[in-house]
């Protein structure tokens, strides 16, 4: 697994959103991005991580970021996530793992003494022509907008 780190051009890549369109990284060329990925969708932690980027979206517009949230479920999984929990950003239903694997973070993982692959939850925060400005690598998933805006 090799992750995407602070100065790494991010590879363009398309994927469909929860509603089944396609989303691509051109689509935010000259805007500040926040991809934030996530293992499943309707999980507590998950879940926690989400809600409290939502509360804090038009603070984190007001500094300029767009956000998109990603994992491997399904745009069904997907879109009845952001449906529930209103969401007023897209999540991508990244099921054959393009953009996991673009920024690194589909790999072996440990939990509860078993070996898997799966998504580590990582957060990327991208510059306006697409360069990795910052990986936050422990997501606080209930103070998760703080991280994102301490610099």
């Amino acid at each position: 697994m090799k992750t995407l780190k602070a100065g790494d051009k991010v590879p363009d890549f398309t994927v469909n959103n929860q509603d089944g369109e396609a989303v691509s990284l051109s689509d935010y060329k000259g805007k500040k991005l926040i991809v934030f990925f996530y293992p499943k969708a309707s999980t507590p932690g998950c879940t926690a991580e989400a809600c409290n980027l939502r509360d804090n979206y038009e603070l984190l517009q007001e500094k300029g970021y767009e956000l998109l949230g990603v994992s491997a479920d399904s745009e069904k999984r997907q879109s009845n996530f952001r449906n529930k929990y209103e969401f007023p950003f897209p999540l991508l239903a990244d099921e054959e793992k393009v953009v996991l694997n673009a920024f690194g973070v589909w790999g072996e993982k440990k939990f509860m003494g078993r070996t898997f692959d799966g998504i580590h939850r990582k957060t990327f925060i991208i510059d306006e022509n697409g360069v990795v400005e910052r990986v936050i690598d422990k997501v606080k998933t209930k103070d998760h907008a703080a991280q994102i805006l301490e610099q």
